[in-house]
């Protein structure tokens, strides 16, 4: 008897350091599937809850690879889709959540886009934005999340609220807008590189590797100036943290 009892609850005890296990880890579903993509299309992606890292590659291919995790209930991954829209020359991913219900579902992408692509619009609400060997982003945006851009060499245009924005371009030629309100802007940018230059931090300090020629300005901590001999727009804001610029360099 007593035999049977010990068992049983030692049983009970596995079951649920299991069931505390999965309510700690989340429970989790994979989303992986590839669509044909031109060469020269666009890419964009609307998220909520989650990290989205895009990854520029050499195929004419886009891969959306995603997990959905749930952090109470299973019967909640089914009510958060993933809806892909794919045409020929664009393709558009959304996270659509259940109108009016608290759904407690992040979902973190992993994405490989054709080098050549343009990505028009990449949000998120909680979480990083990680892009890295893309040449055109035109929207990168989030509220509670870093935004990490690598081995870039166009426009960029990257907005948080509270967030730090780190941005290394080894070949900049076109316009580049860093904003943040809590968090710091660092920008990496080649020695000789050509731009015209404003930032403005309010509660911090601004750094530079790169020498600038200043230009006066009558707004309070704001600094207007040229690097080389001028070019394109380089626009970076922060309320509460610093803002550096550095010398490009493989690990800044």
């Amino acid at each position: 008897m007593f035999r049977h009892g010990w068992r049983a609850a030692v049983l009970a005890n596995v079951l649920l350091g299991m069931a505390w296990t999965a309510s700690a880890l989340g429970i989790s579903k994979d989303f992986d599937q590839k669509y044909p993509l031109q060469p020269g299309g666009t890419f964009e992606l609307q998220n909520v809850n989650g990290t989205v890292e895009v990854q520029g590659w050499d195929r004419n291919e886009v891969e959306v690879r995603a997990v959905k995790t749930a952090k109470q209930r299973e019967s909640d991954l089914e009510r958060v889709s993933i809806d892909v829209q794919a045409r020929p020359n664009a393709i558009s991913v959304s996270t659509r959540y259940p109108q009016n219900e608290g759904v407690e579902v992040a979902v973190e992408y992993t994405i490989h886009v054709p080098h050549g692509t343009s990505v028009e619009h990449l949000v998120t609400v909680n979480g990083t934005l990680r892009i890295s060997d893309v040449d055109n982003i035109e929207e990168l945006r989030t509220v509670n999340g870093n935004i990490e851009v690598f081995e870039g060499g166009g426009a960029v245009r990257a907005h948080t609220t509270n967030g730090t924005i780190h941005i290394e371009l080894p070949r900049q030629t076109k316009a580049v807008v860093a904003e943040t309100m809590n968090g710091s802007v660092i920008l990496a940018l080649p020695a000789d590189a050509q731009a015209d230059l404003e930032t403005r931090c309010l509660n911090g300090n601004f750094s530079s590797e790169i020498p600038i020629s200043m230009e006066s300005t009558a707004a309070p901590r704001e600094m207007r100036g040229r690097l080389g001999a001028g070019g394109a727009a380089i626009r970076l804001r922060t309320v509460n943290g610093a803002i550096r610029i550095v010398s490009y360099r493989s690990t800044v």
